[in-house]
């Protein structure tokens, strides 16, 4: 679906189903020079089990017009205006990498609209290698074959995997970061580094939190998000045995055996349960 949020064209898929009033809401936030494209399998499986999936298209990502957002800050706010523009008024917001932080920001900014946020390979601090923020800021192929070979699991490079029978995720990880726009990806990164109030921030969400972690992740290791975690005053921990950086893809079953429960269980608190 497409609509307009602070003036320009966005998009987000929704599991090719329309959103249905009444039903409780989930918006889903990809990671740095992603698109919405990461959350397939787990926005489609929510849209044909009674909710209303949003998986975003940031400005100047995917098929999102505009520039990239400056700041983490700033990709909150934006997801906050696209939740107004669909009439997501109360919805579970859940992200991964720098979609995590935006998740944090955005729940601690805005938790009248989203009641539960669940951050997908998460570390506060989340910082850069600077060989990384280099190549990405010269647009250099260097810098996707860096997150590739960093964001999977050495099992999830060969390939063969029993989830994503078919499909070699080396490749397809590539290709998806070539398709980025120049200069996202070091865009991107640039806020990841320099988000720096992650732990103030994490104090102040009361909502219901998932912390969902790759056993296997090097770029965000599970001992990252240990102080986040104790910030959180209501947080819960899932570590995925024999996973990396790119969770939803490596492992979509059980991200899902993760998610399911948790969105379910932060609706009824907010006794707004699907039926």
């Amino acid at each position: 679906m497409y609509c307009t949020v602070n003036g320009e064209k966005a998009f987000a898929y929704t599991g090719s189903r329309p959103s249905i009033e009444g039903q409780p809401n989930l918006v889903f936030v990809h990671g740095a020079g992603l698109d919405h494209t990461v959350w397939v399998m787990q926005a489609r499986y929510f849209a044909h089990h009674g909710y209303n999936v949003y998986a975003v298209d940031f400005p100047g990502h995917g098929r999102s017009e505009g520039s990239a957002c400056s700041s983490i800050e700033d990709y909150a706010d934006w997801v906050q205006a696209f939740s107004d523009t669909v009439g997501a008024d109360s919805a579970v917001i859940v992200g991964h990498s720098l979609g995590s932080l935006i998740t944090l920001e955005a729940a601690a900014r805005h938790s009248s609209t989203f009641i539960a946020a669940a951050m997908v390979g998460v570390a506060v601090p989340m910082g850069v290698a600077e060989p990384l923020q280099n190549a990405a800021d010269a647009n250099a192929h260097q810098a996707f074959d860096m997150v590739t070979v960093w964001g999977l699991s050495m099992p999830a490079q060969v390939g063969g995997g029993p989830h994503v029978p078919g499909v070699w995720l080396t490749a397809s990880s590539l290709r998806l970061f070539e398709r980025s726009r120049p200069g996202v990806l070091g865009n991107d990164l640039r806020c990841c580094n320099e988000y720096k109030d992650g732990e103030t921030r994490a104090a102040s969400v009361s909502q219901p939190a998932l912390v969902l972690l790759g056993q296997l992740d090097m770029m965000t290791p599970p001992k990252a998000a240990r102080s986040l975690i104790q910030a959180l005053p209501n947080a819960s921990v899932t570590v995925i045995d024999t996973c990396g950086h790119m969770l939803m893809n490596e492992q979509p079953d059980a991200v899902l055996d993760a998610l399911i429960p948790f969105a379910a269980n932060a609706y009824a608190v907010s006794a707004k349960a699907p039926t």
